[in-house]
């Protein structure tokens, strides 16, 4: 502990010895003097020009006081096509249905929503809702469940507000499948509500 006691004092007193030539021998740098001017009048900065110019090939146009074009996408005057459009675009989908089941999921009742939208938005077209049941149960009794989902997915139409007087509803059942074959994944696409627009 001696050892290292001694050592430490010997190294202070080196760096000691080191500083103080170093101090005496350091000169001061002269003073920094900044011109100073006498006005009586102040006199503000030069403006800078802060503007961004616009590419050469720019085209200024006057945008004030004018409407935004809004183009309206011409309907198919035919009906079958027009059906074919609407339901391609998803302006009208179909409400599916559980098995033997009437009520409307969250799924069916989104898709009735966009629906519904898209009759507001055109009041000039009448809707059939068709009622459609997969090929179990019998023929009577898939006609009353297919009637009961028609009736079903238009309640829910007229409450999102599209006029009842436009819609019309029928039951096929079993008899126009949408998918003819006999397994679960055929029977899912044809229980359901299918909207057909009927005309003006």
């Amino acid at each position: 502990m001696n050892k290292v006691l001694k050592a430490f004092i010997c190294g202070l007193a080196l760096i000691g010895v080191a500083l103080v030539p170093a101090c005496r021998t350091k000169k001061t740098p002269p003073p920094v003097v900044t011109p100073t001017v006498t006005s009586t009048a102040s006199t503000p900065p030069p403006p800078i020009d802060t503007t961004v110019k616009p590419p050469e090939d720019f085209v200024k146009t006057d945008t004030v006081g004018t409407e935004p074009k809004v183009t309206v996408e011409a309907l198919p005057a035919d009906i079958e096509e027009l059906n074919r459009v609407v339901q391609q675009r998803g302006f009208l989908q179909d409400a599916f249905f559980g098995y033997d089941e009437a009520a409307l999921s969250s799924d069916a009742q989104t898709a009735l929503s966009t629906s519904a939208s898209w009759l507001k938005q055109n009041p000039g077209y009448n809707v059939l809702i068709e009622g459609h049941c997969d090929e179990r149960g019998t023929e009577q009794y898939n006609l009353a469940l297919g009637d009961h989902r028609a009736n079903i997915a238009r309640d829910y139409l007229v409450t999102l507000g599209v006029d009842g007087s436009r819609i019309r509803t029928v039951s096929y059942g079993e008899e126009r499948p949408f998918d003819p074959g006999h397994d679960e994944s055929a029977w899912v696409k044809n229980r359901r509500a299918h909207i057909v627009l009927v005309g003006r």
